[in-house]
């Protein structure tokens, strides 16, 4: 999810979840049934983990469906490697003897995908990095959104939330897996906005594999280390968001600024009653479907170019939005926007989504 070279812009069209994807700087190939020797072409999709609902309910189904769309007679391979990534190197394996043509993977761990990518490549099998980048082995492409970037907004957003609050005391930071590269870049951002914004650090943590629990867990230790003193906390994506918070209610303490990313279902809800302050509104259909355009290209001989170049790799990146209360009706919840009003508003949110104008 994270390169200083990284300043690029996403259409409006490319500002949430589900947004319809503009036309990506792959060359796309024909669409239709496939032609060439793409015709019948397995391609495999790997992703990670089961901690962040947007694998099963997003990216897969999305990938699948333009895969369908550019190529009927291609199949897909999916698996869900559930956080183990030796199971993924196993999942990898068995898609390259099924005969796997292109390999679109979700490292569970960034440097262990790394023989996934060799040996792949050794047998003339491409692989597209997606989501998360394989600094280790140089993928064939490589398909996200600007990591580094998004640590940078949601960390911005917060302190210039807190100093325009006049909030006193210091930062908690919440980051990701420390087995997750795109991790390290949001990390990164998110110290460009902290370090210099003239609140404390009060101290932070690598979640190991992005579990909830383990962000609850450390938070809840420092919510008794510095009682009283934590003006916010930074958290990298909305599950580490959802227990940091989950343990301020659990020690009966306020709950401060708390940030996310991934525009999850329930983050949503959170943000409508007060109790997060951001999220990351992602264009997941822009990516999944750059992705499958980039595996359709490979599979019939072609060469994505992408728009930038990260851990020399080609790459696609795209940089989502910052939302809020302030723009949760416009960007997130609604009529044509990646949630549905009445997924988000039930009877316990309806009066707060009535005040923030969400139809």
């Amino acid at each position: 999810m994270k390169l200083s070279r990284r300043t690029l812009a996403v259409a409006a069209s490319a500002t949430a979840v589900l947004v319809s994807a503009t036309a990506c700087s792959t060359n796309e190939p024909s669409s239709g049934s496939g032609g060439g020797s793409a015709k019948n072409a397995k391609i495999a999709f790997l992703m990670p983990d089961l901690a962040s609902t947007r694998y099963e309910l997003y990216d897969a189904p999305l990938f699948k469906a333009k895969m369908k769309e550019l190529c009927d007679g291609c199949s897909v391979l999916y698996q869900n490697a559930g956080g183990d990534a030796a199971k993924q190197q196993q999942q990898a394996n068995s898609a390259l003897a099924q005969g796997a043509k292109v390999i679109v993977i979700d490292p569970v761990d960034s440097a262990a995908a790394a023989t996934t990518v060799r040996t792949a490549q050794s047998r003339g099998v491409k692989v597209i990095a997606y989501d998360r980048p394989i600094p280790a082995a140089k993928a064939d492409y490589y398909v996200s959104f600007d990591n580094e970037k998004i640590g940078s907004m949601i960390g911005q957003s917060l302190v210039d939330h807190l100093k325009a609050s006049s909030a006193k005391g210091g930062i908690l930071q919440v980051n990701g897996s420390p087995t997750d590269a795109a991790a390290g870049l949001i990390k990164k951002g998110i110290h460009t906005s902290v370090d210099s914004s003239g609140f404390d650090l009060l101290a932070e943590y690598d979640t190991p594999a992005w579990e909830p629990s383990k962000a609850q867990e450390w938070v809840g230790g420092q919510i008794r280390k510095f009682p009283g003193k934590i003006a916010g906390v930074v958290a990298a994506n909305d599950g580490t968001g959802g227990g940091s918070i989950a343990a301020f209610k659990a020690a009966g303490a306020q709950v401060p600024p708390v940030t996310g990313n991934d525009a999850e279902l329930a983050a949503a809800q959170r943000i409508v009653s007060g109790d997060q302050y951001n999220t990351i509104s992602k264009p997941i259909k822009t990516v999944a479907e750059s992705a499958a355009v980039a595996a359709f290209a490979f599979a019939e001989g072609k060469k994505p170019k992408g728009n930038a170049t990260l851990f020399d790799t080609p790459s696609e990146l795209f940089t989502p939005t910052v939302v809020t209360q302030k723009n949760i009706a416009e960007v997130l919840v609604g009529s044509g926007k990646p949630l549905k009003t009445a997924d988000v508003c039930t009877a316990k949110y309806a009066a707060a989504c009535t005040e923030l104008g969400i139809k």
